[in-house]
């Protein structure tokens, strides 16, 4: 050890001085999901996620923390391969959970006091979910498997038959989906098998069923359960035949368990989507989530209670104007406790059973998957502008919060953020719209600043007060930027009809919402430099940019579009989930060309002038990359600064580790290009 070292650490130097926050940073953060407490309710399981930058992919590590913090955090695994989805034994000893050990992602099963795991299901093909039932006696998991096959061997046998066919590498549809989100379809469905713990043979309580339980793309175990009697499953499917993509019904199903009987749709009434079934602890009533339009993605999740087994059912909190999920009981059947976009912040709210009352427990940033502990307290996860997720618990209330983990403690040390406070401004109609800033780090209100103006994609979405590990305004602040994000008509946790303004108006109050922020950040805030801003979004966000470049073409010095539609009309015609721009234009391109064409950034190319670069990946097949080589083409075409970044290996997202850094460093240096002069 140097010299000059031992000499510091003997004087008691204090570390290195925290520094501003960079992509590196954001890429490294631990993550934490997926809490679960314990059956007495006095301790927490859950994910923490760490990077593996040489293998450049995540890391699932289960983890323990005790409810009344006795005790530091303690790691239960730690393995090359991933562990998650922890589910707890009845009887609190031990903790099943997902993992790939072994090279096949199975159910394990871990004793909590010490021991070695041991693997409880040895199927042919990956489990991508599961679920336990009430007793611990039955596991309910979700395989890939041939719908035609009457077992599981068979599918292997398909499996191996097509391997050894290498010559001929076609593959043959006669109906949609071909492909959906980053995967080529291959005939085989995502079904629900019921297994005994103690080993047996699985049986297909979806047999015959041309659907996918969990949901496709991102469906998982939230979308099945046990009855409380553990004779069957509810399990959420949509059943619709050819119509699949451009059907948003998605019903509720019940099935036995030992397969004898043909599943029963339960909620046959409602042709929109129905999801996410939960059991209040006495076993009498069924909570779920329910949209009430056909067609339509981003509808309001209503909560419904159907009393069980009788069927009845009522709407909880209808007068309610905000879309629930993460549903939980408490532990008498009296409140079920949710989580909703409101305000720009994501709270936890507790829904009175009884009487339907809403009340908010917590009041800023964003808060997540909701559970009882002991005392009637609630365990959640918390994450803000400047925080990453966290455990916390509060009470029934919502006093007395108190903070279980800090899994970036260290890190958090070591780096700075920038301030972030939330403002208003009367936008499109003279109607209240929202919005963020977040200052540059060293913030000096005697100097200017370069804007970052970040669109948020969906269009029915938030850029709320987030910690996002994909597109996070602290990165921006950290490189010595303002940051800005306006949630424009459209998007989610103002009421319904704030969202639903936006539906065949994708040009209109949004864009007169954004230049309106612009306008009012730029009065509000004089740190932010009039002539040194750019623009930036992905998704609806990146259509957006298509969009300024031909309808505000003297609104920003640079632009950067991930992912975005360049021709409405053709974007139709190569997605996949067609009930997306079927619901936004009032119908299909024949049907209603004109919207189609209105709404068409390849229309205004005349006026486009703005530099701008563009990103785009092989894999994604909500937005395809034609349309992003199509915009890449016209802006050169037309001789307009501009530059491609292209991932063959991502899909509407970038999520590897060495890529997501690629994206950032290419992206800031085009923002440093033309805004730092």
């Amino acid at each position: 050890m140097p010299l000059s070292l031992l000499a510091a650490l003997a004087l008691g130097a204090s570390p290195a001085p925290a520094r501003p926050f960079t992509i590196q940073d954001q890429v490294m953060m631990r993550r934490l999901s997926n809490p679960r407490v314990s059956p007495d309710g006095k301790q927490i399981a859950y994910v923490l996620r760490t990077t593996d930058m040489e293998a450049n992919r995540g890391r699932n590590d289960l983890w323990l923390v005790n409810l009344d913090g006795d005790a530091a955090p303690r790691q239960l695994t730690s393995n090359p391969d991933s562990d998650s989805d922890p589910t707890w034994a009845p009887d609190g000893k031990s903790l099943f959970f997902l993992s790939s050990r072994g090279g096949s992602s199975q159910v394990w099963r871990l004793p909590v006091d010490g021991g070695e795991p041991t693997q409880v299901t040895k199927l042919p093909f990956d489990v991508n979910a599961f679920r336990l039932s009430r007793d611990g006696g039955q596991l309910a998991v979700a395989m890939e498997v041939f719908t035609d096959c009457t077992n599981l061997e068979c599918t292997a046998a398909r499996d191996t038959e097509r391997s050894n066919k290498k010559k001929a590498s076609g593959r043959s549809y006669d109906k949609l989906f071909v492909r959906h989100w980053d995967t080529w379809k291959d005939g085989k469905r995502s079904h629900i098998f019921v297994v005994p713990v103690a080993g047996g043979t699985p049986v297909d309580v979806m047999k015959g069923m041309d659907a996918d339980g969990p949901s496709k793309p991102f469906g998982g175990a939230e979308e099945f359960t046990f009855t409380p009697d553990g004779k069957s499953v509810v399990f959420t499917a949509r059943d619709v035949g050819r119509t699949e993509s451009w059907s948003t019904d998605q019903d509720l199903f019940l099935a036995p368990v030992d397969g004898k009987a043909k599943p029963r749709k339960l909620t046959e009434k409602n042709r929109a989507t129905d999801i996410s079934p939960v059991f209040s602890p006495d076993g009498k009533t069924m909570a779920y989530l329910a949209m009430s339009r056909p067609g339509f993605e981003a509808d309001r999740f209503r909560v419904i209670l159907r009393s069980w087994p009788g069927g009845q059912e009522r709407v909880l909190a209808d007068e309610w104007d905000r879309s629930a999920s993460a549903l939980e009981w408490s532990a008498d059947g009296k409140t079920l406790y949710a989580v909703a976009n409101h305000l720009g912040i994501q709270p936890v709210f507790a829904l009175d059973v009884a009487s339907g009352k809403v009340s908010q427990l917590t009041k800023d940033g964003t808060d997540d998957t909701p559970q009882v502990a002991d005392g009637g307290r609630v365990v959640y996860v918390h994450d803000d502008l400047d925080s990453p997720a966290d455990l916390y618990v509060m009470n029934a209330d919502g006093t007395g919060t108190r903070q279980l983990t800090q899994v970036n403690q260290d890190a958090l040390a070591r780096i700075r953020f920038g301030a972030f406070e939330q403002f208003e401004f009367p936008g499109w109609n003279n109607e209240t719209v929202r919005a963020w800033v977040v200052k540059p780090v060293d913030f000096d209100a005697k100097r200017q600043y370069p804007l970052a103006f970040l669109i948020h994609g969906g269009p029915q979405g938030s850029f709320g007060n987030h910690f996002h590990y994909r597109w996070n305004p602290q990165v921006y602040a950290g490189r010595g930027y303002v940051a800005v994000m306006v949630d424009f008509h459209g998007s989610t946790g103002y009421g319904q009809a704030f969202t639903d303004a936006i539906r065949d108006d994708w040009g209109g109050k949004p864009l007169e919402d954004l230049q309106k922020g612009l306008a009012a950040a730029l009065e509000r805030y004089p740190f932010i430099h009039k002539q040194r801003r750019c623009a930036l979004g992905a998704s609806y966000g990146g259509y957006m940019i298509n969009w300024i470049a031909g309808n505000w073409p003297d609104g920003f010095q640079c632009l950067v579009n991930h992912d975005g539609i360049f021709d409405e009309r053709m974007g139709y015609f190569d997605t996949e989930e067609l009930w997306f721009p079927e619901w936004e234009h009032h119908g299909t391109p024949w049907e209603n060309p004109e919207a189609y064409r209105k709404h068409s950034p390849a229309e205004f190319v005349s006026k486009w002038k703005t530099p701008m670069m563009v990103v785009h990946g092989g894999q994604d097949f909500r937005v395809v990359e034609t349309q992003g080589l199509a915009t890449f083409t016209a802006l050169q075409r037309k001789g307009i600064p501009s530059k491609l970044l292209y991932f063959p290996d991502e899909n509407h997202w970038v999520v590897k580790p060495a890529n997501s850094v690629q994206w950032h460093d290419e992206v800031l240096a085009w923002l440093d290009q033309w805004t730092k002069k």
